[in-house]
């Protein structure tokens, strides 16, 4: 699906693109901000470039987190509807950019978005041990919902999910 470009104050959120893949690889390939995501660090940026590029039939529309002071792209964005009104979203975030307040700026700005058109229920989905995300969300609103035990198996071994939730009547009451 197409990700139509969108901004906040610091950010422009847009599709990503191959120019971005040496600013992403540097988050993609940490593997500290790799620890709680599906996939292991990225080895190479041609790697990056690939996951990045959306798919044909892909269910999923990314954006790059591009800063605008200085045109980098920072991190990624991802929602997919899970169900007709239902969006579970995603988010990565470099090293260097973490602190900033750009994670809550851009998942914000995506949560306005979603909910604009027309989703009634926001979801994401954490490791149990991933405290940043975990406050980040606790913080725009979201309720935990329910722990999933041995949900994934990644490249740090089999882990729980914690599911945390947020609908459009929430958001729209802060």
């Amino acid at each position: 699906m197409k990700a139509e470009p969108f901004e906040s104050a610091r950010l422009t959120l847009r599709a990503p693109d191959p120019t971005d893949a040496p600013a992403l690889h540097e988050a993609y390939c940490d593997p500290r901000v790799m620890r709680f995501w599906s996939s292991p660090p990225h080895g190479s940026i041609d790697e990056t470039v690939d996951y990045v590029t959306p798919q044909a039939g892909d269910q999923w529309r990314q954006w790059a987190i591009i800063e605008k002071a200085s045109g980098r792209a920072i991190g990624t964005l991802a929602a997919g509807e899970r169900r007709r009104g239902v969006i579970e979203i995603g988010y990565l975030l470099s090293a260097a950019a973490s602190g900033q307040g750009y994670g809550r700026e851009a998942v914000t700005a995506l949560i306005d978005l979603l909910f604009a058109e027309g989703a009634r229920r926001v979801f994401a989905d954490t490791d149990p041990e991933n405290v940043r995300s975990i406050a980040l969300l606790t913080e725009l609103g979201f309720q935990r919902e329910g722990l999933l035990r041995a949900e994934w198996e990644t490249h740090i071994g089999v882990r729980d999910s914690v599911i945390w939730g947020l609908l459009r009547d929430e958001w729209s009451a802060r």
